[in-house]
């Protein structure tokens, strides 16, 4: 029996952190161009990119993507990037000065939610999350299991 494929959030993505929602709180999303290698680019259209572990910093008042895997390019040998080096991310100025603001904040992070392909460039959408207490993912696993029975109860009355 074939092995299946993981589940992506959307046709199109490239890698996505599904992790991300049950260890934070998601409170706003942003689209954020990338500075990448032409290894990169070819690499992330093969797929296999990894945000689980990704985080964004403000440094040097610049987004710097930290920690997300691109594996290595296979037909670039030599010539090849690192696979976890550190990435600039490309926002509007007024949108990076908020940021900062914000994560400025007690336990606000910047975290990596998805890489996708827009217009033939490599976009990542970042969120601006809030760490959630052991209590709080007990709440979201019961909310998602009386979720899961309402719809099962709903099918099985439909029929």
């Amino acid at each position: 029996m074939a092995k299946a494929k993981k589940r992506k959030v959307a046709p199109g993505d490239v890698a996505s952190n599904r992790y991300a929602s049950f260890r934070f709180e998601l409170l706003e999303r942003l689209e954020c161009g990338m500075v990448l290698e032409g290894t990169e680019v070819k690499a992330l259209r093969n797929g296999g990119a990894q945000l689980k572990d990704g985080y964004a910093l403000v440094r040097d008042g610049e987004l710097w993507l930290h920690s997300v895997h691109i594996p290595p390019y296979g037909p670039a040998a030599r010539d090849n990037h690192e696979p976890e080096r550190d990435r600039k991310l490309l926002l509007h100025r007024r949108q990076l000065d908020r940021l900062i603001g914000q994560t400025k904040e007690k336990g606000l992070t910047l975290v990596p939610i998805r890489m996708y392909f827009s217009g033939g460039r490599a976009k990542v959408e970042i969120a601006l999350a809030k760490g959630k207490d052991r209590f709080d993912k007990r709440e979201s696993i019961k909310a998602r299991e009386t979720k899961r029975d309402m719809d099962r109860a709903l099918r099985e009355a439909n029929r």
